[in-house]
């Protein structure tokens, strides 16, 4: 079983080669599965031959007993700066699995403002272990939350500190009055239980290969299904509110879960748009 600093030195080894364009002198499995935005690549191709630096931004996690690693970051192709993350899964030493999403915002329809890309010591700091959860209810936690979203109705199957916030492609849509959502500047539980997200039909094809438990982290992959038929509806306060997406649409997503004494401390998610309903590579793995 690798250790926590035996993962993260195979991580800096995959981002060393990839900032040299050559995954040639890495050790890969003979059945490894890359993919970069939902799509299954062969190593070399998409961000391998583009990417011209890598930014300061460094969260990363680790998980010892499934043996992967995960890291948000920002990387540089030419002109553009993107939010990044990168998951790893290795058998032995050998890479078995990695997983890209790369927001490039120059394709998006939904561009997020003023992205930053700042520490997050909440992110960072180890939990003690008297506030520690176990593997089975971080990921309760974290799939609760998906669940919440979920043809979100006010509903809530999680559990949130009152200091939770959520950072979405680099911009915090919470307690953040200034991001075009009208609910954002709200704390995240009272966002859900508005009802706002109402028009998230589907929260399908929900994974949680990497759980750190020292870290507090849970670190998810998902699509978010809009079927585009929801126009006015209600918040569960009576304010009349209209569905910003009226298409079908879909959302794919790397997502962290900060978990500290039972409630979700912080999130941070990056995600794109894809083709409607897109099945994943990762599905029979």
């Amino acid at each position: 079983m690798a250790t926590r600093d035996e993962l993260y030195a195979a991580l800096d080894r995959y981002l060393d080669a990839l900032l040299a364009h050559d995954p040639g002198p890495l050790d890969w499995t003979s059945d490894a599965l890359t993919t970069e935005n939902n799509v299954a690549l062969e190593p070399g191709d998409g961000l391998w031959n583009t990417i011209t630096a890598r930014g300061p931004y460094d969260l990363r996690f680790a998980d010892e007993v499934t043996g992967q690693v995960a890291l948000f970051t920002t990387v540089t192709e030419t002109r553009d700066t993107s939010g990044a993350c990168i998951r790893i899964g290795l058998r032995g030493d050998a890479i078995a699995e990695v997983e890209t999403i790369v927001v490039r915002q120059a394709d998006e329809a939904l561009v997020f403002p003023d992205p930053k890309f700042e520490r997050k010591p909440v992110m960072e700091t180890p939990v003690p272990e008297s506030e520690r959860c176990s593997r089975a209810e971080m990921i309760a936690l974290a799939d609760g939350y998906f669940s919440t979203l979920e043809k979100n109705d006010g509903s809530i199957h999680t559990t949130f500190h009152p200091t939770c916030n959520r950072i979405e492609n680099g911009v915090q849509t919470t307690n953040n009055p200034d991001f075009f959502v009208p609910v954002a500047g709200l704390p995240c539980e009272e966002q859900l239980r508005l009802g706002n997200y109402r028009y998230d039909d589907r929260l399908r094809a929900r994974r949680f290969p990497l759980v750190d438990e020292e870290r507090g982290i849970v670190f998810a992959h998902g699509f978010i299904d809009h079927c585009g038929t929801l126009g006015e509806y209600e918040l569960t306060d009576g304010t009349r509110v209209s569905s910003p997406i009226r298409r079908p649409h879909t959302f794919y997503l790397s997502e962290a879960f900060k978990i500290r004494s039972g409630a979700i401390e912080q999130i941070e998610a990056n995600f794109i748009t894809v083709p409607y309903h897109m099945p994943s590579p990762w599905d029979a793995r």
